[in-house]
């Protein structure tokens, strides 16, 4: 966007909402799972297209940016995935997209890389979101990490299996017990089976129909990988796969999945424009690094930066998204703040240790989350959506719940209620 004149010197920064959100069901990465027999490309399709269905206000052509992450890009989740998936999903031609990799803040780094172009002027309307199919591509698969890390010892070699590093957690933590976070996981998969019940998870996941051989076409239109009603006692007894005698198992972290999400990013003015509903107003981003063999920590110091850069405090937050890739890892992030394991503001309808963590696509779930979450809760002003990433780094996002009483993104004249009732009219 080019400025003449004196108006290149006094560009505001525009407020980024967030206008929608959807992603597939999650699967269970593998032979069995439900997504064995789909591409990786054809699951962020289906994404991209629904949230044009649900959305028809938005003019295909209007979409200034396809922003796709993958952690592994090669085969069906290669091959600049934005742009492909754009022209798979039936966009215009003139749609540009890329590819984005942040590992498992992918998706999240897909929202906040467009969102700041989005802020700066250059895009009015965005996709982002991210897709992950383990059972195609496990995490890792292909890489070919520089002997340097080690001979060198640049990190530890835990730092390159994540599950040591949530190890490595437990023995900087010691109060992190295995019976804390066993009661952790034991609650995220009641927390997600109540929001289930409740309708609150359904309306944004897209079905998708897929095939097995010898079996034919299932539509899925449920998340695979939750273990509804299970206990302490089912989880003691698990191997410690990382470790003799751990603390970490497959009960406490997040499995191997396979699954997609997308969402639509605005301008608070575009949003007008073209009638778009606003579920969430972009109030900061950031992103930090700590070492890599502790990775899981990383949610710490981005939190701090994202607050500073909001001017808020951690007791402004009224509902946290945290992404459980292990359970340590969450309660390593609670037990900084002070805030309890059972604290209702966290992870209100579970989290991925139930309903799966396909790396590069979970970010867009926590906002998707966040949003509905704000959307049944009006007396929550502030949100945050946070998570450890691979190599030693962690990213929160901050949100602003335009259903709020003193929302500061309604147009001047306008209550928040008149604003948000006006974008979803």
């Amino acid at each position: 966007m080019s400025q003449h004149g004196s108006g290149a010197s006094t560009r505001t920064v525009r407020d980024v909402v967030f206008v929608d959100g959807i992603r597939t069901p999650f699967g269970r990465a593998g032979e069995k799972g439900i997504y064995a027999g789909t591409r990786a490309d054809d699951l962020i399709v289906k994404c991209i297209r629904g949230l044009l269905r649900r959305n028809p206000s938005l003019p295909a052509e209007r979409i200034d940016e396809v922003a796709i992450a993958a952690t592994t890009q090669t085969g069906d989740q290669g091959l600049t995935l934005g742009r492909t998936a754009a022209l798979l999903a039936g966009l215009p031609r003139t749609v540009p997209g890329f590819a984005i990799d942040r590992m498992c803040a992918g998706a999240m780094t897909a929202v906040t890389t467009t969102a700041g172009s989005i802020g700066f002027g250059a895009y009015d309307v965005v996709i982002a979101g991210g897709v992950e199919h383990m059972g195609h591509h496990p995490m890792g698969s292909g890489a070919d990490p520089n002997p340097r890390f080690m001979s060198e010892r640049l990190v530890d070699p835990a730092a390159l299996n994540m599950g040591n590093t949530a190890e490595n957690l437990h023995d900087r933590f010691p109060a992190i017990t295995k019976e804390r976070t066993d009661a952790y996981a034991v609650a995220s998969q009641d927390k997600l089976a109540a929001a289930y019940r409740d309708g609150m998870i359904q309306p944004d996941l897209v079905p998708v129909a897929a095939r097995k051989p010898g079996e034919g076409w299932t539509v899925h239109s449920k998340d695979e990988p939750p273990r509804p009603g299970t206990t302490l006692e089912d989880l003691a007894g698990l191997r410690t796969p990382f470790r003799a005698h751990g603390r970490v198992t497959a009960g406490n972290a997040a499995g191997l999945n396979d699954g997609a999400t997308a969402a639509v990013l605005a301008s608070s003015e575009a949003a007008a424009e073209l009638g778009l509903p606003v579920k969430m107003r972009l109030v900061s981003y950031a992103y930090a690094g700590v070492e890599p063999e502790v990775m899981g920590i990383g949610p710490v110091p981005a939190t701090e930066k994202a607050l500073k850069n909001a001017g808020l405090g951690i007791e402004d937050i009224g509902l946290f998204e945290i992404n459980e890739a292990f359970a340590v890892q969450v309660l390593s992030f609670l037990d900084h703040y002070g805030i309890s394991d059972d604290d209702p503001r966290v992870n209100r309808y579970g989290g991925a240790i139930a309903v799966g963590h396909p790396l590069a696509s979970s970010g867009v779930r926590l906002m998707i989350q966040l949003a509905r979450q704000f959307e049944e809760d009006p007396s929550v002003r502030y949100g945050m959506t946070t998570m450890c990433v691979g190599l030693g780094m962690g990213g929160t996002v901050i949100w602003e719940n335009p259903h709020h009483p003193d929302y500061s993104g309604a147009p001047d004249g306008e209550t928040a209620a008149t604003a948000s009732e006006g974008a979803m009219a």
